[in-house]
Protein backbone atom coordinates (compact mmCIF):
# COMPACT_ATOMS: atom_id res chain seq x y z
CA UNK A 1 0.00 0.00 0.00
CA UNK A 2 1.42 3.55 -0.58
CA UNK A 3 1.49 4.79 2.75
CA UNK A 4 0.74 8.77 2.09
CA UNK A 5 1.59 9.86 5.68
CA UNK A 6 4.88 9.50 4.69
CA UNK A 7 5.10 12.31 2.29
CA UNK A 8 6.43 15.74 3.97
CA UNK A 9 4.32 18.98 4.48
CA UNK A 10 6.34 20.66 2.05
CA UNK A 11 6.45 17.63 -0.40
CA UNK A 12 2.18 18.02 -0.41
CA UNK A 13 2.23 21.27 -0.75
CA UNK A 14 4.25 21.16 -3.47
CA UNK A 15 2.03 18.14 -5.00
CA UNK A 16 -1.54 20.24 -3.97
CA UNK A 17 0.08 23.13 -5.96
CA UNK A 18 1.13 21.48 -8.97
CA UNK A 19 -2.22 19.71 -9.14
CA UNK A 20 -4.28 22.68 -8.74
CA UNK A 21 -1.96 24.49 -11.61
CA UNK A 22 -3.37 21.56 -13.69
CA UNK A 23 -6.78 22.90 -13.23
CA UNK A 24 -8.52 19.88 -12.45
CA UNK A 25 -12.41 19.78 -14.02
CA UNK A 26 -14.45 20.73 -10.66
CA UNK A 27 -17.72 22.40 -10.63
CA UNK A 28 -19.28 23.82 -7.92
CA UNK A 29 -22.06 22.01 -6.14
CA UNK A 30 -25.56 23.08 -7.60
CA UNK A 31 -27.81 25.62 -5.79
CA UNK A 32 -31.38 26.15 -5.76
CA UNK A 33 -34.19 23.95 -6.91
CA UNK A 34 -32.42 22.35 -9.53
CA UNK A 35 -33.38 18.41 -9.43
CA UNK A 36 -31.39 15.79 -9.32
CA UNK A 37 -32.34 13.47 -12.00
CA UNK A 38 -29.26 12.29 -13.93
CA UNK A 39 -26.67 12.65 -10.92
CA UNK A 40 -25.31 10.10 -9.81
CA UNK A 41 -22.72 8.76 -6.97
CA UNK A 42 -20.56 6.20 -9.06
CA UNK A 43 -18.08 3.79 -7.11
CA UNK A 44 -15.48 1.04 -8.10
CA UNK A 45 -13.65 -1.56 -6.20
CA UNK A 46 -10.22 -3.43 -6.84
CA UNK A 47 -10.70 -7.01 -6.16
CA UNK A 48 -10.82 -8.00 -2.79
CA UNK A 49 -10.06 -4.92 -1.39
CA UNK A 50 -6.64 -5.37 -2.82
CA UNK A 51 -4.30 -1.91 -3.09
CA UNK A 52 -3.80 -2.32 -6.76
CA UNK A 53 -4.74 1.25 -7.41
CA UNK A 54 -2.15 2.60 -4.82
CA UNK A 55 1.77 0.91 -5.87
CA UNK A 56 2.40 4.53 -6.33
CA UNK A 57 1.24 8.21 -6.07
CA UNK A 58 2.02 8.33 -10.50
CA UNK A 59 -0.94 4.90 -10.49
CA UNK A 60 -3.06 7.00 -8.19
CA UNK A 61 -2.99 10.41 -10.51
CA UNK A 62 -3.21 8.04 -13.42
CA UNK A 63 -6.73 6.48 -12.23
CA UNK A 64 -7.73 10.05 -11.51
CA UNK A 65 -6.73 11.63 -14.39
CA UNK A 66 -8.05 8.70 -16.48
CA UNK A 67 -11.73 9.13 -14.46
CA UNK A 68 -12.02 12.31 -14.95
CA UNK A 69 -10.63 12.23 -18.65
CA UNK A 70 -13.66 10.24 -19.12
CA UNK A 71 -16.02 12.61 -17.51
CA UNK A 72 -14.34 16.13 -19.50
CA UNK A 73 -14.63 14.45 -22.55
CA UNK A 74 -18.38 13.36 -22.51
CA UNK A 75 -19.44 16.76 -21.47
CA UNK A 76 -20.07 15.46 -17.79
CA UNK A 77 -20.07 17.66 -15.00
CA UNK A 78 -18.39 16.54 -11.77
CA UNK A 79 -19.42 17.89 -8.69
CA UNK A 80 -16.71 15.57 -6.66
CA UNK A 81 -14.81 12.58 -6.30
CA UNK A 82 -12.04 10.78 -5.00
CA UNK A 83 -8.99 8.28 -5.79
CA UNK A 84 -8.08 5.71 -2.82
CA UNK A 85 -5.43 3.00 -3.03
CA UNK A 86 -8.25 0.03 -3.45
CA UNK A 87 -11.67 2.16 -4.85
CA UNK A 88 -12.88 5.27 -5.98
CA UNK A 89 -15.57 7.42 -6.26
CA UNK A 90 -17.37 10.30 -8.10
CA UNK A 91 -20.28 12.31 -8.12
CA UNK A 92 -21.53 13.90 -11.74
CA UNK A 93 -24.33 14.71 -13.84
CA UNK A 94 -24.77 12.31 -16.52
CA UNK A 95 -27.86 11.82 -19.18
CA UNK A 96 -26.83 8.49 -20.07
CA UNK A 97 -25.57 6.47 -17.42
CA UNK A 98 -25.25 3.63 -19.66
CA UNK A 99 -22.47 5.30 -22.15
CA UNK A 100 -20.41 6.34 -19.16
CA UNK A 101 -20.70 3.15 -17.62
CA UNK A 102 -18.99 1.14 -21.16
CA UNK A 103 -16.05 3.82 -20.93
CA UNK A 104 -16.10 3.19 -17.63
CA UNK A 105 -15.65 -0.23 -18.29
CA UNK A 106 -13.30 0.45 -21.22
CA UNK A 107 -10.81 1.86 -18.40
CA UNK A 108 -11.31 -1.08 -16.03
CA UNK A 109 -10.09 -3.34 -19.01
CA UNK A 110 -7.29 -1.20 -19.90
CA UNK A 111 -6.17 -0.40 -16.71
CA UNK A 112 -6.33 -4.01 -15.64
CA UNK A 113 -3.76 -5.17 -18.90
CA UNK A 114 -1.34 -1.82 -18.39
CA UNK A 115 -1.14 -2.27 -14.15
CA UNK A 116 -0.99 -6.23 -14.83
CA UNK A 117 1.81 -5.78 -17.15
CA UNK A 118 3.79 -3.58 -14.89
CA UNK A 119 3.36 -6.08 -11.97
CA UNK A 120 4.08 -8.79 -13.65
CA UNK A 121 0.82 -10.07 -12.64
CA UNK A 122 -0.63 -11.63 -15.86
CA UNK A 123 -4.26 -12.58 -15.65
CA UNK A 124 -5.21 -11.08 -12.49
CA UNK A 125 -8.17 -9.71 -11.70
CA UNK A 126 -8.30 -6.16 -10.79
CA UNK A 127 -11.37 -4.76 -10.65
CA UNK A 128 -14.01 -5.92 -8.67
CA UNK A 129 -17.38 -4.16 -8.95
CA UNK A 130 -18.62 -0.20 -10.20
CA UNK A 131 -21.57 0.80 -8.64
CA UNK A 132 -23.83 3.82 -9.91
CA UNK A 133 -26.94 4.98 -7.86
CA UNK A 134 -29.11 8.61 -9.35
CA UNK A 135 -29.97 11.03 -6.58
CA UNK A 136 -33.00 11.06 -4.78
CA UNK A 137 -32.46 14.91 -3.11
CA UNK A 138 -31.20 17.58 -2.23
CA UNK A 139 -29.88 15.39 1.24
CA UNK A 140 -28.75 12.47 -0.71
CA UNK A 141 -26.76 14.74 -3.07
CA UNK A 142 -24.95 16.86 -0.27
CA UNK A 143 -24.58 13.59 1.93
CA UNK A 144 -22.99 11.88 -0.87
CA UNK A 145 -20.30 15.05 -1.39
CA UNK A 146 -19.62 14.16 2.09
CA UNK A 147 -19.00 11.06 1.61
CA UNK A 148 -16.77 11.25 -1.32
CA UNK A 149 -14.41 13.98 0.93
CA UNK A 150 -14.59 12.18 3.65
CA UNK A 151 -13.94 9.25 2.65
CA UNK A 152 -10.09 9.22 2.78
CA UNK A 153 -9.96 10.26 6.72
CA UNK A 154 -13.16 7.07 7.07
CA UNK A 155 -10.13 5.41 5.66
CA UNK A 156 -7.47 6.38 8.11
CA UNK A 157 -5.25 7.88 5.34
CA UNK A 158 -5.57 11.88 6.13
CA UNK A 159 -6.83 13.57 9.13
CA UNK A 160 -8.01 16.47 7.00
CA UNK A 161 -10.09 16.69 4.22
CA UNK A 162 -7.81 18.85 1.83
CA UNK A 163 -4.59 16.64 3.04
CA UNK A 164 -5.73 13.61 0.48
CA UNK A 165 -4.19 14.86 -2.75
CA UNK A 166 -5.98 12.45 -5.08
CA UNK A 167 -9.83 14.22 -3.98
CA UNK A 168 -11.79 17.65 -4.97
CA UNK A 169 -12.37 18.33 -1.61
CA UNK A 170 -9.46 21.12 -1.25
CA UNK A 171 -10.44 22.67 -4.19
CA UNK A 172 -14.32 22.41 -3.07
CA UNK A 173 -12.94 24.17 0.18
CA UNK A 174 -11.20 26.70 -1.70
CA UNK A 175 -13.99 27.39 -4.15
CA UNK A 176 -17.12 27.34 -1.67
CA UNK A 177 -15.04 28.53 1.94
CA UNK A 178 -15.01 26.71 4.74
CA UNK A 179 -18.14 28.14 6.20
CA UNK A 180 -19.77 26.98 3.82
CA UNK A 181 -18.83 23.56 3.97
CA UNK A 182 -19.02 22.92 7.07
CA UNK A 183 -22.49 23.75 6.80
CA UNK A 184 -23.41 21.30 4.75
CA UNK A 185 -21.15 19.01 6.69
CA UNK A 186 -23.80 19.61 9.70
CA UNK A 187 -26.94 20.10 8.10
CA UNK A 188 -26.63 16.52 5.59
CA UNK A 189 -24.62 14.24 7.47
CA UNK A 190 -22.89 11.04 6.33
CA UNK A 191 -23.69 8.57 9.45
CA UNK A 192 -23.57 5.10 7.88
CA UNK A 193 -23.78 6.38 4.50
CA UNK A 194 -22.20 3.44 2.08
CA UNK A 195 -21.63 0.92 4.29
CA UNK A 196 -21.22 -2.03 3.00
CA UNK A 197 -21.61 -0.61 -0.89
CA UNK A 198 -19.01 -3.15 -2.53
CA UNK A 199 -19.63 -6.21 -0.59
CA UNK A 200 -22.18 -9.27 -1.86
Amino acid sequence: MYAFRNMSKDLRAQVIACRKGKGLPWHSPPHGNMGYTGRYLISAACYEHRYYIGVSPERMSECESEILSICEQAGYEVYAWCVLPNHYHLLLRCDAIRHFCREVGKFHGGSSKRWNQEDGQFGRKVWYRCFDREMRSARHFYASLNYIHHNPIHHGYVDKWADWLWSSAAIFLEKAGRDEAERIWREHPIHDYGKKWDVD
